[in-house]
């Protein structure tokens, strides 16, 4: 017998949809044995891999890992092992730079198994019943903000990922070796936050997206969030007490937001003991005819882009997939360098003090550039 242990994040769409495909290569490779662990939304996005491929033979990983992952090693590289045009199909399947997000500098270190990025998501009951247009605009936005329907994802690390989309819609240019972001700007976007938060819950600083679609769907007074990590499971029938329904995110200055891409990929770990076994489950999971069927009905998020322009995966989620895939194709991919984490770990927590509760910008700068600093470093601190 095969053993294999993975571990992946705490929902349906990160563990339901790994562990029923896994149930099925079982049932199909009888030899086989994979079990899964999870772990918090958060630790999915801080815990350190290195820690984790010593325990686990298969990772759901966070892509801005794959700096680190190529330096020091520890997860398989994917291309001296999967057949060149399975590969290929992969990269021209892409949805936005999912495939690329994984490839550092040559080094594979996971396939999308899903796809992401934050979207704009609303309560069409709500709107209907008010009979009111969805906001177009920054300027709509604030408006409807200024009557307590607006909510977002203002947890630490959903902060920064804020902080990113509204630098790069306006043209700025992020970590240039010197700089995050042009100081100017920078301070243009922490007031612009600090403005739409101040019309807002002040519940929501302590939310990630599942927090804001599970208020949206059981509560009456969240019409519309702006942008968020988008969840597909619930624009699923019976999944939530009241549907959401997700599309394209809003124009600023006559441009369309440009969101921060997310998603996960399916990683073998360097210590594993059994790769044959392993490298045929990861194939399997990321195939299109698997992400568009069996990992899709059991709650994921597909990777694959012919997954998200599948007929019936839209009829099934509201048409999810194709409304907000042109958020997805134009999104910004996060720096993914080695010691790109020290900046992540430290940056969201000083920008959603300063979109909270106020102080002075251009420390708020300051303090975003000498993090970036050390994080060049190339060590996480």
């Amino acid at each position: 017998m095969v053993k294999l242990k993975g571990i992946t994040w705490n929902h349906s769409r990160g563990y339901t949809s790994i562990v029923a495909t896994s149930q099925r290569f079982m049932e199909i490779n009888p030899n086989v044995e994979i079990t899964w662990d999870k772990r918090s939304l958060q630790e999915f996005a801080d815990y350190p891999i290195d820690e984790l491929a010593e325990k686990y033979d298969l990772l759901v990983i966070d892509h801005p890992w794959a700096g680190f992952a190529a330096d020091k090693g520890i997860l398989l590289r994917l291309e001296k092992y999967l057949p060149k045009s399975y590969l290929q199909d992969q990269a021209e399947n892409s949805v936005g730079k999912s495939f690329e997000s994984y490839n550092f500098d040559g080094y594979q270190s996971a396939l999308v198994i899903d796809a992401a990025a934050p979207v704009a998501t609303y309560r069409p009951d709500l709107f209907e019943k008010e009979n009111r247009p969805l906001p177009k605009t920054w300027e709509d936005l604030i408006e409807l903000a200024k009557e307590k329907k607006v909510v977002y994802a203002g947890y630490p690390i959903n902060n920064l990922m804020e902080f990113y989309m509204m630098c790069r819609t306006q043209d700025g240019y992020l970590f240039n070796g010197s700089e995050v972001v042009n100081q100017e700007l920078g301070i243009q976007v922490l007031e612009q936050l600090r403005e739409l938060a101040s019309y807002c819950t002040d519940e929501m600083f302590d939310w990630e997206p599942i927090s804001v679609y599970e208020a949206m769907s059981t509560r009456d007074d969240l019409f519309y969030c702006p942008f968020a990590y988008g969840y597909s499971n619930y624009s699923r029938e019976g999944y939530a007490k009241n549907l959401l329904i997700s599309t394209d995110l809003i124009e600023l200055n006559g441009k369309k937001l440009i969101s921060t891409l997310g998603g996960t990929g399916l990683a073998i770990s360097n210590n594993c003991k059994k790769l044959d076994k392993a490298i045929d489950f990861v194939k399997y999971a990321a195939s299109p005819d698997i992400q568009r069927t069996l990992y899709f009905e059991n709650g994921g998020q597909p990777g694959h882009r012919k997954a998200w322009l599948d007929t019936e995966v839209n009829r099934r989620t509201h048409h999810f997939f194709k409304a907000t895939l042109p958020a997805l194709d134009r999104a910004y991919l996060r720096p993914r360098y080695s010691g790109y984490f020290h900046f992540q770990d430290h940056a969201g927590d000083l920008i959603r003090d300063y979109v909270r509760y106020g102080g002075k910008p251009d420390k708020v700068m300051d303090q975003l550039n000498n993090f970036y600093q050390e994080s060049l470093q190339g060590e996480r601190v």
